[in-house]
């Protein structure tokens, strides 16, 4: 039964609407039949295991008998980096954490979200703008023209890459951002060749930048990692260059997919996306919804025990894989009232959108600031947008899921 069951979540065909199959999961809140990971789906079951130390980050403590289709062939191990603190343990995890965490949020650096607010909006604004001075409203595609280019730019400016390097920041950034999408017709050796390219060219270009950030610290996050010395020491140049990498592609895709799930949601509730126009403040619970309702990140692979543990009743041995399924828990009828209804106005939405436990969302704040802004002007600025595909062209990824295009038409983009 489960390896039909992983077929069927990496399966293409359900990517456009997997939620049937996840009501299916939930049946039985862990499935496995003696070969590949243990698929949990209910939200009791995997908040209880995000939270629990007996399960780890780090592949390295997966039993060799382990098999796991999203394992990950190379990686970091390619560019020589160290594994990011996202695929660590304690202490190290909690180490590298800390350290990144000081540059980035409270209580060390408390306004270092709220006062990049003036530069998002100014992004957000001179990417409208280039749409309308594009001129053409029949066809508008969301994500090549928004939702891609908005969170790696957002990235540069958080790190302090130059604006005059932030073009050839993108080129990388997109290339690295598709290898993580499969593509069944792509030569895999001209694909790999172009991913290890941009890796290294990233590589390169980021260790100069930390070298300079060294000599002359302009504020910047970059500069931080590089210069910081906390009580937990100073990162090496490997481990500022593997936080770096963390924070591009993690801090990339999950928002690309949050911004693109939530307007094509709101495209399909046009009394929604019309209150959102007229009251910008909604745009706060909408986005904690939208991140409930269709989460950019759908599962949690690769995850291990360090020791036999039970699960609703089922032993799982240590060194077990294990997927933990976020978008089936985030629709947990034991958890959530009608969970299949997007409202708006829900009240108590204590969602798995963004993680729990040690390894929740490190740049949770940001990716909520960065949707509630695009979401918001976006329904301000677009007159009468439509679908011009339900569903749209979804990308191939069963763990990051969201469309690869959204073609909308609008009548009009106001001032």
């Amino acid at each position: 039964m489960t390896q039909d069951i992983l077929r069927q979540i990496l399966d293409y065909s359900n990517r456009a609407d997997p939620y049937p199959l996840y009501k299916e999961l939930r049946r039985t809140p862990v499935y496995h039949d003696g070969s590949g990971p243990f698929v949990v789906s209910t939200y009791y079951e995997i908040q209880a295991l995000l939270h629990d130390p007996r399960i780890s980050s780090d592949a390295r403590n997966l039993a060799s008998n382990a098999a796991d289709p999203l394992a990950e062939p190379g990686g970091e191990e390619e560019t020589v980096l160290p594994p990011s603190f996202l695929k660590l343990d304690p202490p190290e995890h909690d180490r590298l954490r800390r350290m990144t965490n000081r540059p980035f949020g409270p209580p060390h650096s408390p306004h270092r979200v709220h006062d990049m607010r003036g530069d998002l909006h100014e992004i957000v604004k001179g990417l409208i703008d280039r749409i309308a001075e594009n001129g053409n409203a029949e066809r508008i595609d969301l994500v090549e023209e928004f939702s891609y280019p908005f969170p790696v730019t957002v990235i540069c400016r958080l790190l302090g890459v130059p604006p005059e390097d932030e073009a050839r920041f993108h080129v990388w950034a997109d290339t690295l951002a598709a290898s993580l999408d499969p593509d069944p017709d792509a030569d895999p050796k001209e694909r790999e060749r172009r991913t290890h390219d941009s890796r290294m060219e990233l590589g390169m270009y980021l260790s100069g930048l930390i070298e300079e950030r060294r000599k002359n610290p302009t504020g910047d996050m970059l500069s931080e990692l590089a210069t910081g010395n906390s009580p937990d020491g100073t990162m090496t140049t490997m481990e500022v260059l593997s936080t770096a990498a963390l924070l591009l592609i993690a801090g990339h895709e999950t928002t690309v997919n949050l911004i693109t799930n939530g307007m094509l949601t709101l495209l399909r509730f046009p009394d929604v996306l019309d209150r959102l126009r007229e009251e910008p403040e909604l745009s706060v619970n909408l986005v904690e919804e939208l991140l409930r309702y269709e989460p950019p990140v759908q599962l949690v692979p690769q995850r291990s025990t360090l020791t036999d543990i039970e699960v609703a009743g089922v032993s799982i041995p240590k060194g077990a894989s294990l997927w933990l399924v976020l978008a089936a828990g985030n629709r947990d009828p034991l958890r959530f009232e009608d969970p299949d209804r997007f409202d708006p106005d829900r009240k108590d939405i204590q969602h798995l959108g963004l993680g729990s436990g040690i390894h929740s969302c490190f740049g949770a704040p940001l990716a909520r600031q960065e949707a509630q802004l695009a979401l918001s002007e976006l329904a301000r600025r677009l007159e009468n947008p439509r679908l011009l595909a339900d569903p749209p062209p979804y990308r191939q990824n069963a763990v990051l899921r969201g469309p690869r295009h959204l073609p909308i038409a609008v009548d009009g983009i106001r001032p």
